[in-house]
């Protein structure tokens, strides 16, 4: 009896170090990496004369985020915008792999955030099945609207349907949820997504119309992870020469404003994202942007990483 608990407490030692289970135990690198941070129309935007697209101050593309998982050997992108080709690029230097990329999530149909699927087709890459994540509605836009039902039809991209609230399992320490949120839906739903690594979380919406008609509460969504990049697509309801009615976006005053009663740990959390040209807040030395800054709160830039290990 003696001789079989030592062998079974070297057996266990043996199973330990040598890794199985390091599925569990393992701490590898898997991170968040900005790719892109303007508005659909990036900047400079076109038609735009004025000194935020007319200077060499601010050369921003549109919003992306690249998802890596240096362990698994796994990189995603959420959205397919018309800087894809850049922004693969980028995502490929920071995890060089056969793979061009082994998953796109879209948020939902306008321009910025689905449009760069095109280089995905023959007249461009011709790639081979790369998984792209969509919604019902997107889904169906897509299959049955050309040039995009090409895409389809070469097996250019395999579709992967999504469900609201459904987690899509990537690897056995990450995963995507997605959520509907209020947007000028034309063509499509539209989804935030929450993405859950191998420590921290972080949630990604680009775009809502206002948080008062979402169905769940940010102050308290943005307590449950790590990071919370948010629409920051307009500072004033007049700095643009549109109604601003026909295009709702929450302004970042009232993003901050849900927060007053938060703790700075709790405001660093939110990372403003999704910056249309004429926000002056992208400016790094803006005024209003450091008092916000003082808060807690963030702007994201390309390049900036924020880990889940």
């Amino acid at each position: 009896m003696k001789c079989s608990k030592t062998f079974l407490i070297q057996f266990l030692i043996v199973l330990c170090c040598s890794g199985f289970q390091s599925n569990v135990i393992y701490s590898q690198s898997q991170y968040i990496k900005i790719l892109g941070v303007a508005q659909d129309g990036g900047i400079p935007h076109i038609g735009c004369k004025k000194a935020c697209c007319n200077s060499n101050q601010h050369n921003e593309k549109v919003v992306c985020l690249g998802l890596i998982d240096e362990h698994h050997q796994k990189k995603y992108l959420f959205e397919a915008t018309p800087d894809l080709t850049a922004q693969i690029t980028q995502l490929n230097k920071a995890l060089p792999s056969k793979t061009l990329c082994d998953g796109i999530f879209i948020t939902h149909a306008h321009m910025g955030h689905y449009t760069g699927l095109m280089y995905l087709g023959m007249e461009a890459l011709g790639a081979k099945k790369i998984p792209v994540y969509l919604m019902p509605k997107m889904k169906e836009f897509i299959e049955t609207n050309g040039p995009w039902s090409q895409l389809v039809t070469l097996k250019n991209i395999d579709i992967k349907s999504l469900s609201k609230e459904t987690d899509v399992v990537l690897t056995n320490q990450l995963k995507v949820t997605p959520f509907l949120v209020p947007h000028r839906d034309e063509f499509s739903e539209t989804v935030g997504y929450k993405i859950q690594g191998y420590k921290k979380s972080a949630l990604f919406i680009p775009d809502i119309n206002k948080w008062s008609l979402w169905r769940k509460d940010l102050v308290d969504e943005v307590k449950k992870v790590d990071y919370a990049f948010v629409d920051a697509t307009f500072a004033s309801a007049t700095e643009i020469n549109r109604p601003i009615e026909d295009i709702p976006h929450p302004l970042v005053s009232e993003t901050v404003q849900l927060f007053n009663k938060s703790s700075q740990k709790e405001r660093s959390k939110v990372i403003f994202i999704h910056f249309n040209h004429t926000n002056a807040l992208i400016n790094k030395n803006n005024k209003e942007r450091l008092s916000y800054e003082k808060l807690g709160f963030r702007f994201a830039k390309e390049g900036d990483i924020f880990s889940l290990d």
